[in-house]
């Protein structure tokens, strides 16, 4: 017999032997039915996570609406900081509701006013950085309009810009308004969201007020976990949101989804004037966001220090 042929087994051997000398592979039935067998290994369960999406959702509202609208609406109307701490309380309580887990490198830059300058692929990014920052948000007037976003963007005591050219030099002096009065920005200078698996250019025109800062900080945004694995470049769109993606159905996707991260890289902060011009500020401030932001989604570590 050739040593590649298998050993035949005797006639007397027990029925549950003989059946496992087979010329094909052994075939086992599903013990799930249709597409839930499917979904077992690997895909995206049809019916998963909808419980876990309604209770987040649920909760985020009742949160907001019973507690963080009455709040808010009397600490805006007192002196002080107050405002802005429970800012920092409501985002982070918002984060551990929707399950979304914090990683942060490195620290806020203690000058004040700072001007943070960030990457910008979701809407998830102004709970993120609201979370960790004691700036306010510079963001496109549209925000005011959504539901409920509008509402929070406006207790936040954001900076809405139109970006239309007859109020450019309006809306660029009242943002350095804001930094002469002592108040850090949070900026986004790809001026959109990208599809999170790069950092578009940064414009340098929004550079325009880093003068009025006494410091310009680099951060950078990954969501680098899902499932509490690494992400890969095909679920990035769980967290990007971009193009004609609608808000309602991006979020429900989202909050379907358990181990979810993101990192937060704080780049140490520097006086703008070690630019020659807004156009190289923009250059280096982009190149190390955009370096940070690729380590990262390479699942590799981030030296801000020899950034």
């Amino acid at each position: 017999m050739a040593a590649s042929e298998p050993a035949s087994l005797p006639s007397t051997a027990p029925p549950e032997a003989r059946r496992l000398r087979r010329d094909r592979p052994l075939r086992f039935r599903p013990r799930l039915p249709g597409r839930a067998w499917a979904d077992v290994l690997g895909h995206d369960r049809p019916e998963g996570g909808r419980i876990r999406a309604v209770r987040r959702i649920l909760s985020v509202l009742l949160f907001t609406v019973l507690f963080g609208f009455p709040v808010q609406m009397v600490l805006i109307r007192l002196p002080g900081n107050a405002k802005h701490r429970f800012s920092r309380f409501y985002h982070r309580t918002l984060c551990r509701l929707i399950g979304l887990r914090l990683r942060i490198i490195g620290q806020s830059s203690p000058e004040r006013p700072t001007l943070h300058v960030s990457n910008h692929s979701s809407w998830l990014d102004i709970v993120v950085l609201g979370a960790v920052l004691d700036a306010r948000f510079v963001s496109k007037a549209d925000v005011a309009g959504w539901p409920l976003i509008g509402t929070v963007a406006r207790l936040g005591n954001t900076v809405f810009v139109s970006r239309t050219r007859n109020r450019t030099g309006a809306e660029a002096q009242e943002m350095r308004a804001k930094l002469e009065s002592g108040e850090s920005l949070i900026l986004f200078p790809e001026g959109t969201t990208s599809d999170g698996a790069r950092v578009l250019p940064f414009r340098s025109s929004f550079f325009a007020i880093a003068p009025a800062a006494r410091a310009v900080q680099p951060v950078t945004v990954v969501y680098d976990r899902l499932g509490g694995l690494p992400v890969g470049r095909k679920d990035r769109a769980v967290f990007a949101w971009y193009g004609d993606m609608e808000t309602g159905s991006h979020a429900w996707r989202l909050l379907r989804r358990t181990g979810t991260r993101a990192t937060v890289v704080l780049h140490p902060g520097f006086v703008p004037d070690v630019a020659s011009d807004r156009k190289d500020l923009a250059i280096r401030v982009g190149r190390t966001v955009t370096e940070a932001a690729a380590a990262l989604r390479q699942n590799r570590l981030v030296d801000i220090e020899a950034a």
